[in-house]
């Protein structure tokens, strides 16, 4: 697991769309382009703003990318200002050059749940399979909607939000009353078969969710970590949310290791 920890916000949000940007490059001239898997909340609005003004500025183009959301919301229409699709449309798809049906947010509203959990799963798998997956991370490290107890073998399904997963999102809705009980998310095995994975997190607010992360045992109690069984996770952090980690100190000189290395070859 790399923890790369930067000085702000702002910084962690132009790393993520370096790294974002570097994978579009690689796979431009490929006849597959690359697959993302996509987060929403509050902490992936700045890398969208950032992809969006690099895609304006003909850097990067997303003509032959496909992408995969994280999860939705169960009873909320797409077309409604509180769902994923409407997020996303509003945050990034309607102002970069991608072809919307190579978009796929999980489908809630009007349909059978069990089979498009798992027409989800396989049209990850007709993809070839996620190339990068942007995560975000709950105050207590759930990833996705994968809340506490959720089984690190999971896949694409309905789960149950916790009240603090409520109340965390009733910003987004009139009241807490509005806030739906139910979501339909990627598993955390679905999430772990990625081939790389980007985990944002900023703000002393999810210190403690990173520590349990990077620092404590692998258990359901901690779903985000998980991620410690995965070969290529990178965590961009700023040092708010880095304060709790015993061993900032060492993740910091591996960094500047890591980047004398880079020089030198």
């Amino acid at each position: 697991m790399r923890v790369v920890i930067l000085e702000s916000p702002e910084a962690v949000t132009q790393f993520a769309a370096d790294e974002v940007c570097t994978l579009l490059k690689q796979r431009s001239s490929n006849k597959f382009g690359a697959v993302l898997g996509l987060a929403t909340g509050g902490t992936p609005l700045g890398l969208y703003r950032e992809l969006i003004a690099r895609n304006a500025r003909r850097e990067i183009s997303f003509a032959n990318v496909e992408t995969f959301n994280l999860d939705e919301y169960i009873g909320v229409p797409p077309d409604s200002a509180q769902s994923y699709h409407y997020y996303m449309h509003e945050n990034l798809f309607k102002h970069i050059d991608i072809d919307i049906s190579m978009t796929h947010v999980p489908v809630t509203f009007g349909v059978d749940l069990q089979h498009s959990a798992a027409d989800f799963e396989l049209k990850i798998e007709q993809s070839g399979g996620i190339d990068l997956q942007i995560l975000g991370i709950g105050v207590d490290a759930h990833i996705g909607f994968n809340e506490i107890g959720s089984s690190l073998g999971s896949r694409t399904r309905v789960k149950t939000l916790t009240q603090r997963t409520r109340n965390d999102n009733a910003r987004y809705f009139g009241s807490i009353d509005d806030v739906p009980h139910t979501a339909l998310t990627m598993g955390i095995q679905t999430i772990l078969e990625s081939q790389s994975i980007l985990l944002l997190a900023t703000g002393t607010g999810k210190a403690k969710a990173i520590r349990d992360t990077v620092e404590g045992p692998i258990t359901a109690s901690v779903p985000a970590s998980a991620l410690q069984l995965h070969p290529n996770v990178t965590l961009a952090i700023d040092r708010d949310a880095a304060s709790g980690l015993s061993n900032a100190d060492y993740f910091l000189a591996a960094e500047r290791n890591r980047a004398v290395a880079s020089r030198s070859s």
